[in-house]
């Protein structure tokens, strides 16, 4: 296997000696969609704050592999309202080429809004222009927080189809933290469960029978999520819908969800 993008071994960050992550094992590589989930106050932000280099570790180590660029889309885009701002000028404060921030804008489906006042985006719109500034950078790694936040739940299931297809078409490595549980365990490869340590780990199909996973978010939510099943050969539209139409590979099938 190449090397990891980013290496956690027994990363450990406490404030005023209470740790608010503990002992944390985590290997990212390229094509990896990982996502963390935990309740509210379980250390997610912090830890990503480490990947990130913008909090210092207590105790272990994060290791990142040489030359790697990583592309961040933070929760919220919080931006003074008298401030005037497009799009194209937004995208510009990225330091990258017109160019490359009208690709990134393609890709993420909001080219067509080059000229809007940021002001004017809808929550789904918001995100998906956070996500082309992310994609200017060319990174290899993807750290999203909470990347549907303030979306619709249509917007949130085209959001998370647009993560895989953007992972796919440029190879790069995700980590994400979502409170989504069933929309999640649709659109992820890993699941890890954190409550200041990780209390369980594995593929979305098997980690709702774990007795941690359990624990944590109780019998009703882990019951809903093992009757769940979203199989990712179809494509969304801008606004969530499943395009419809045969098939003529497996990246354009029509889906099955099944809900029991």
């Amino acid at each position: 296997m190449t090397e990891p993008l980013v290496t956690l071994e027994r990363v450990t960050i406490a404030f005023d000696d209470r740790p608010v992550v503990d002992r944390v094992d985590l290997k990212v590589h390229r094509g990896d969609i990982i996502t963390i989930i935990g309740p509210n106050g379980a250390g997610k932000t912090t830890l990503i704050k480490a990947v990130l280099g913008i909090q210092r570790v207590t105790e272990g180590s994060v290791k990142l592999a040489r030359n790697l660029t990583v592309g961040y889309v933070p929760q919220h885009l919080i931006l003074e309202s008298t401030l005037p701002l497009t799009v194209r000028r937004f995208m510009a404060l990225s330091g990258r080429p017109g160019s490359e921030c009208q690709a990134a804008l393609e890709k993420t489906g909001v080219g067509h809004l080059v000229d809007a006042s940021i002001h004017h985006l809808s929550g789904g719109e918001k995100q998906r222009l956070l996500l082309a500034r992310a994609l200017a950078r060319k990174p290899d790694l993807l750290v999203l927080d909470e990347p549907a936040q303030g979306v619709d739940i249509n917007g949130q299931a085209a959001l998370y189809d647009l993560i895989r297809q953007l992972r796919d078409q440029l190879h790069c490595g995700v980590i994400m933290i979502s409170h989504d549980l069933h929309l999640v365990m649709a659109a992820t490869d890993k699941v890890i469960c954190l409550n200041q340590h990780i209390c369980c780990s594995g593929y979305p199909a098997d980690i709702s029978h774990d007795p941690a996973f359990i624990e944590t978010f109780g019998q009703p939510v882990a019951e809903s999520l093992a009757v769940y099943h979203h199989h990712h050969n179809h494509r969304h539209d801008l606004h969530g819908d499943v395009v419809s139409g045969a098939v003529t590979d497996d990246n354009h099938q029509e889906c099955d969800h099944a809900h029991h």
